[in-house]
């Protein structure tokens, strides 16, 4: 995976990003890399305890944050966001939309009111977060618009109907705005995609469980090193699609070349690691409607508990 280089500094001090999501996971890992690089960080979540948390880590590494605890299901709450950034810095610069939940479970046997929040958050709040950022970038000439998708936007697995949906949905979102960017001749305001693969961060822990077992996905990617990806890729990549690291990349070719092929397998894959090998575990509501008492760390830790290896996936 690309990691993030002194020599990036130039490009990211005294820079703001907003990053939503920030409280825990990769949204954290992004907001601490970049604020160590000396951005101006604006943390957005709906734990103003665990922003706080991440505030101090950044302003002790030399950067500068600002909370705004926010929910980005409400597009007045990213507005006011939007609106708390450009007053406490001047501007916006990088803004990357990063917060997701889950419910996962057979499409079916999970309640439509956990589908709908899934799409409230992971799809509605790309949309208000590209709105209010776009709106701004135009308006200065220039910025990077960052929306988290997932390989499940190109290879959908099963029991994560609602969020793969929501990840198929940001990519033609995202591919829709580059084209307006172009046509309008604003190749100066970059839209990137970011598309890893399943990433060991506490989102596990956070979602919520509709089929009696702990909430698991094959060979994790470390939370750190996909953030700093990103951190890259914020800096470096031009606008388009960003599959974080080989596993990721693999993927995505697969769907292109054989796209049957691959998602039979990738079904397979998840059965096995999903419904045979997790633990039992009772059904539980997660994070979706009310904020977790998950510790908000950048690692989940679950590849160093898991017991054995994960299924191969060949191909992709």
């Amino acid at each position: 995976m690309p990691a993030v280089y002194e020599s990036d500094r130039v490009a990211i001090s005294g820079r703001t990003w907003v990053v939503t999501g920030a409280s825990s996971g990769i949204g954290r890992g992004v907001a601490e890399r970049a604020g160590s690089m000396g951005a101006n960080v604006v943390l957005a979540a709906r734990r103003i305890e665990a922003l706080e948390d991440v505030a101090r880590v950044i302003r002790a590494n030399g950067g500068e944050a600002l909370v705004v605890p926010t929910d980005v299901s409400r597009p007045e709450a990213v507005e006011a966001l939007a609106s708390a950034a450009e007053l406490r810095f001047g501007r916006v610069d990088v803004w990357l939309n990063n917060a997701g939940v889950a419910s996962i479970g057979r499409f079916d046997e999970i309640p439509v009111a956990d589908h709908t929040r899934v799409i409230d958050v992971n799809l509605n709040g790309v949309l208000y977060g590209s709105h209010a950022a776009l709106r701004r970038f135009r308006a200065q000439g220039s910025g990077t618009l960052v929306n988290m998708a997932s390989v499940e936007g190109r290879v959908p697995l099963a029991y994560h109907a609602s969020y793969a949906a929501t990840k198929h949905a940001i990519i033609g979102l995202d591919g829709a705005l580059r084209q307006e960017m172009r046509l309008s001749g604003l190749d100066c305001i970059r839209i990137i995609t970011i598309l890893p693969w399943a990433v060991d961060t506490p989102f596990w822990a956070n979602a919520a469980a509709r089929m009696g077992r702990e909430p698991r996905g094959p060979w994790m990617d470390g939370a750190r090193e996909v953030a700093d990806a990103i951190v890259w890729a914020a800096v470096n990549a031009p606008a388009g699609e960003f599959p974080v690291g080989p596993k990721a990349s693999a993927a995505v070719l697969g769907s292109r070349l054989a796209p049957g092929l691959t998602i039979r397998i990738a079904g397979s894959v998840i059965h096995q690691v999903q419904m045979e090998n997790a633990p039992p575990a009772p059904d539980r509501p997660g994070n979706l409607f009310v904020p977790s008492p998950a510790p908000p760390t950048v690692e989940g830790g679950f590849r160093s508990r898991r017991p054995r290896p994960g299924p191969v996936l060949s191909p992709p």
